[in-house]
């Protein structure tokens, strides 16, 4: 069937391929445009070598992956750069850009995050601010229950990624300006400027505080358990004693064990 043909059909959804078809050479067939996209684009998706059914297999499999993502996006949102992007434009936590350019930022945050690493907030700002015609442009930002990130994807390409684990972090202080609220992290190696647009500063300042709190009272209620394994070891110990003086019967002593370790 030759190029020009208005009968030539996409052999993967049977439709019409339409005069912008490509030619998948392998199988003597045609891909229609959509179906091109559902698989990569013409960036990944080389079809002077690969066959129409192998074509298939790799839009199956990016279907797979959106039907997963888009599960995750709805119950862990924040592990997920549309997720996070949304959470700053829902909350007023910094503008700047449009959706696109904000997901591609969070993006770079989202490819970072450790294994159980969990992102608490997000939030946009003008990274290494000095004033409003110096700075580093925006950057994304995350706070997680281990560190802050600080991302920004580059418009031709590249990426800058910093991050600061919160044991590091000395303070974090805010001044308000005039048309800019400046948010100071101070580490133990450098110190960071934030630039925040004068609608969010307050806003952002506040949850960043908020958070944090919650995070130094989580890890000092985590610390208990070792004082309370220490009890429970010296309950054991007088009832040991009880046992070896008679006072209890073994079989007493083996319900009280469990009792105080739980089981």
């Amino acid at each position: 069937m030759g190029f020009f043909s208005l009968k030539a059909v996409c052999g993967i959804c049977g439709n019409e391929a339409g005069l912008n078809r490509y030619k998948v050479a392998r199988s003597d067939a045609w891909i229609c445009p959509a179906c091109l996209k559902k698989a990569g684009g013409m960036m990944k998706v080389n079809v002077t070598k690969l066959t129409i059914e192998e074509i298939k297999e790799l839009i199956d499999g990016n279907e797979q992956q959106q039907a997963q993502r888009a599960d995750k996006l709805e119950k862990n949102p924040l592990q997920l750069a549309e997720g996070m992007y949304n959470y700053c434009k829902q909350n007023g936590y910094g503008s700047g850009w449009n959706e696109k350019w904000g997901v591609k930022h969070f993006q770079v945050i989202e490819k970072s995050l450790m294994d159980k690493e969990e992102v608490l907030m997000t939030f946009i700002g003008l990274h290494n601010y000095e004033s409003p015609t110096k700075h580093d442009n925006y950057f994304a930002y995350a706070i997680t229950n281990k560190r802050i990130i600080m991302a920004q994807k580059n418009m031709i390409a590249g990426e800058n990624l910093q991050t600061v684990y919160l044991d590091n972090i000395n303070d974090i202080t805010f001044k308000s300006g005039v048309l800019f609220g400046v948010m100071t992290i101070d580490t133990i190696k450098e110190t960071f400027n934030v630039g925040l647009n004068k609608e969010s500063a307050q806003k952002i300042n506040a949850k960043v505080h908020e958070v944090l709190d919650q995070l130094r009272n989580a890890n000092s209620q985590s610390s208990q358990p070792v004082q309370a394994g220490i009890s429970v070891a010296d309950e054991i110990k007088k009832f040991k004693e009880l046992l070896d003086a008679g006072t209890i019967s073994p079989e007493e002593f083996e319900a009280k064990k469990k009792q105080l370790l739980g089981l």
